[in-house]
């Protein structure tokens, strides 16, 4: 998990954590928003942000806002744009089995696609029907039985190919092993490499 403190996943549509930012503007402490959108090379408006970033208790929740919205523009999570890219660009095949969880006790949050097969194969092997899995991931009750049946073929496959491993290692002759002596070579010394041209 990229998240920099140990945060219950938010509810999809949930922006309430906005409240506890640090950055948000009261009467009392003024931030200018802008301070969060610096150019590549304005360091001192990139560590002024930072430094606030780094006092807010929601950094992973922002953090993870901006990855489930897509949001790569300015300072989020206390991390810039460019240092976010990679997340971004890793985003679907994140696995955060906290998130798994909190889908299959009914939370209403934002799994990516790696997330959403973790739930569905959790499901399967705790023989939860489809139309509940089909309510946790917001899908229809075909799909979820469709998601079911991959998962049932993915376990047989793997079966099969554990079989096959398994006859083949035991096809393998178990006595000694006789050892093949080669002829020994001569290293070649400094003046039979030649000159480099």
């Amino acid at each position: 998990m990229h998240s920099t403190e140990n945060q219950t996943p938010r509810t999809l549509g949930d922006h309430t954590w906005q409240q506890s930012a640090a950055c948000r503007s009261t009467i009392h402490n003024q931030v200018d928003p802008d301070i969060f959108f610096p150019e590549p090379d304005e360091m001192a408006r990139i560590r002024a942000a930072k430094t606030l970033c780094a006092q807010c208790p929601v950094r992973g929740t922002c953090l993870d806002a901006a990855l489930e919205n897509g949001d790569r523009d300015g300072i989020r999570g206390g991390m810039t744009e460019e240092e976010r890219d990679p997340l971004h660009r890793n985003f679907k095949s994140r696995l955060d089995y906290a998130r798994v969880n909190a889908v299959l006790a009914g939370r209403d949050i934002h799994v990516t696609h790696a997330e959403r097969q973790a739930v569905a194969r959790a499901a399967y092997q705790a023989d939860m029907p489809a139309d509940r899995l089909a309510r946790l991931l917001k899908v229809t009750e075909e799909h979820a039985q469709k998601l079911y049946r991959r998962i049932r073929r993915q376990i047989r496959n793997r079966a099969v190919d554990q079989q096959k491993k398994a006859k083949k290692a035991a096809k393998k002759p178990r006595g000694r092993t006789e050892t093949v002596k080669t002829p020994a070579t001569k290293t070649p010394g400094r003046d039979d490499l030649g000159t480099a041209a």
